[in-house]
Order: structure tokens, then C-alpha cells, then sequence
């Protein structure tokens, strides 16, 4: 098998077995401690720009399938990993992650000691980095990584939104979302709720649980002005997921701004959540090295209840800079006591920092979905008296 070199800014040299495509990238290097689930990470557009460390010792056992896609192809630029199976044993296998990414041209690197770049990346913070797998230098690779801008204030979302608008017509939640979890919110003699999702790098698995609530789902491109969505008459606005950082994304602040004043229910994850938080005057900051796994305790304010969530982000909202009086806090965690989520006072606009879709993790916040669905709902029955 060939060689692979991994280049970190700060001047290590690391070197290992080839992975997936023969090429290089220049990426933000984060690690993600899931244990399961390496198909929807890869596949997630939260990560576009980065690339991920998986601390998981043995990558690839189960190969991968077309089910499991977050997206259409695999979102990171690279991924790092200590070994590399060399079997697929799982019936649902059509390729196996080599294959896999390299159809998509994106480079990995095996036989790295992840435990220790882990903790390096734990103690440092992020770092930019670059790789190869098709014998660039050393120090070639280290002058990419060092010039490379970073993602700091750049609009990572366009490299990932639909291009037009369109409807969900996937699956409906039937398959991938547990029916003792599946809370329709149509009643008898009541017509299906509409609900307009904004697409920054929205994952499949949030399109199936609106629709497993009964939902129709248009989805709609990141740069859709206010106008455009009120012409949907939707129900309901969700703010999807995605890459990057807030602060690069004026313009769709100041659309999240409007959406807030029309009252219609809106809901917000991850990106979602911080646009929203900019959107009320709040300030964005980047965190050491981000939240990326399956397994981070977050606690709900309001009851004491702790769930375990899946996250996926480098940025997270400053509490300090929001009006208390128009926000409540909601969430937040028990890891390092970041905000997590929150609720305008008055007005049905909440949100939250992990992802309640999980895939992979955890599914203890899929309620959300649901008081997504009641917030609508209200409304719908006070238009109604009207």
C-alpha cells in the first residue's frame, strides 16, 4: 500500500498507509470520538472545509451504503484514522470506505497514533493541516497548511446548498425514525402542516423526522430572501445545519432577523441555532476545538433533565451577548458549559446547538421535532379563531 504524509501548521510530520483517493488537501484538522456511525459523519456538510481525526481504533468493518448517506457523497476534505479494515462484513455494504472515497477524491491517511494527535489537538486547539497521498513533500505540505485562510469568516454554506428549491420526497420517516418516536402532528380532519427548510448543509436524516411529523418539506436554497419563503405561506421555517463560521453569513442574518419578526414558529439547529443568535444581536465565537461526537451531556434548564446529544460544530453563542429579557436560555453543557439552546420570550423561535436527528447518536432529543410540530400547531389553531 502506498504512503500517506500528514502536515500540521505547527510543524508535525506525521506519516502512515494511503486511504481512499491518491491526491492531497489542505483542510481545518478536528477529531470526533463517535464509536459508530463513521458513514453519516463523512457525509455530513457540517464538516465541508475540515478534516476528521476518528478517534474509533478500527474504521471500515461495515463498509458503506447508499442509505446512509448524510448527503450525495462523502463532505470532508480528508480523514485520519489509526487503522483501516481490511474486510466489509455487513449484508447493506455496496463499497468499502476506500472505494468509497476515492470515487468522491478524497484523501486518507491509516496507521496514525489518533490517541496522541488527539490530545495534541485537545491541549493546542485545531489546527490547520494538509495531506497526501500522492508523494508530495513534507515541506510542500507544511506551506500549504500555513497558507491556507482557514475558514474564519468565510461562506462555507454555498459550497453546499441546493441550487433550487424543492420538495422531500425521500423517505418519509417510515423506515429511519423508530415508530414509537414518530409523533405526527396531523389530527383527524386536519391538513398536512408546510414547512420550509433552509438548506446551509441540511442532512437527510432532518428532512425524514419533519416528514415522519406529517410535515410537507420545501427545501429551499441558504441565499432565499424572506419574501421568497412568506410566498410559500410555510407553517413553520426550519434553520438547517451547516459549515462554517456565522459571522461570514450577513446577509442570511439579516433574513433570520425577519423570519424572527413574522411569527411564524421557526426552529434552528447547530448553524441554524447560531444564525439565529447573530440575528438577535448576539455575538459568535470559535471554540478550542469544537464539539464533534455522539456522547456530549447537555442539561435543560428548565427541568434538570440531562440528554446526550450528537454535535458538530467549531462556534457557538456568547450567552453574555444576548438580552435576557428577550431570551431564555434553555440548554447547556455539562461538558464546558457552552450554550446549547434557547427560546425567544413571547414568540415560537427556539433552538439548539446539537443535532436531535442524531445519525449517529444518541436519540434522546428527538422530542424537539415534536414541540417544533406543537409550536405550529398553536398557531395554526389561532389563525384559525381569527
Amino acid at each position: 500500500m502506498a504512503s500517506a504524509t500528514l502536515a500540521l501548521e505547527d510543524g508535525t510530520v506525521l506519516t502512515g498507509e494511503s486511504l481512499g483517493a491518491r491526491g492531497n488537501a489542505v483542510f481545518e484538522l478536528v477529531f470526533n470520538t463517535s464509536l459508530t456511525g463513521y458513514q453519516e459523519i463523512l457525509s455530513d456538510p457540517s464538516y465541508r472545509g475540515q478534516g476528521v481525526l476518528l478517534t474509533t481504533s478500527h474504521v471500515g468493518n461495515v463498509g458503506v451504503n447508499p442509505e446512509d448517506n448524510e448527503a450525495a457523497r462523502p463532505q470532508v476534505s480528508a480523514l485520519v484514522i489509526r487503522s483501516a479494515s481490511p474486510v466489509v462484513s455487513n449484508w447493506r455494504a455496496t463499497l468499502s470506505l476506500d472505494e468509497w472515497l476515492a470515487g468522491a477524491g478524497v484523501p486518507g491517511i491509516s496507521g496514525v497514533d489518533t490517541r496522541w494527535l488527539t490530545r495534541k489537538l485537545r491541549d493546542g486547539g485545531t489546527q490547520r493541516a494538509a495531506l497526501a497521498t500522492d508523494g508530495t513533500p513534507p515541506s510542500i505540505l507544511l506551506e500549504m497548511a500555513r497558507t491556507w485562510p482557514g475558514l474564519d469568516g468565510r461562506d462555507m454554506v454555498q459550497e453546499v446548498t441546493c441550487l433550487e428549491a424543492y420538495t422531500w420526497t425521500g423517505d418519509p420517516g417510515s423506515v429511519w425514525v423508530a415508530a414509537r418516536e414518530r409523533q405526527p402532528s396531523v389530527g383527524a380532519g386536519e391538513s398536512s402542516p408546510h414547512i420550509v427548510a433552509f438548506d446551509f448543509g441540511i442532512k437527510r436524516n432532518i428532512l425524514r423526522h419533519l416528514a415522519a411529523g406529517g410535515a410537507s418539506v420545501s427545501v429551499v436554497p441558504a441565499n432565499t430572501p424572506f419574501d421568497a419563503v412568506r410566498a410559500l405561506h410555510p407553517d413553520g421555517v426550519f434553520l438547517s445545519n451547516g459549515p462554517g463560521d456565522p459571522a461570514g453569513l450577513p446577509g442570511i442574518v439579516g433574513m433570520v432577523s425577519q423570519l424572527i419578526d413574522s411569527g411564524l414558529p421557526v426552529f434552528g439547529i447547530c448553524l441554524g441555532h447560531q444564525l439565529i443568535g447573530r440575528a438577535l444581536g448576539g455575538q459568535t465565537h470559535r471554540l478550542k476545538f469544537g464539539h464533534h461526537s455522539g456522547n456530549h451531556p447537555v442539561q435543560d434548564r428548565r427541568d434538570g433533565s440531562v440528554l446526550v446529544t450528537a454535535q458538530n460544530h467549531n462556534y457557538a453563542v456568547d450567552p453574555g451577548s444576548l438580552d435576557a429579557s428577550q431570551v431564555e436560555i434553555t440548554h447547556l453543557s455539562l461538558n464546558d458549559h457552552t450554550l446549547e439552546g434557547m427560546a425567544l420570550r413571547g414568540r415560537p423561535v427556539f433552538s439548539v446547538q446539537f443535532h436531535p436527528e442524531a445519525s449517529p447518536g444518541p436519540h434522546d432529543a428527538h422530542g424537539l421535532f415534536a414541540h417544533f410540530f406543537e409550536l405550529i400547531r398553536a398557531r395554526s389553531a389561532v389563525l384559525s379563531d381569527l
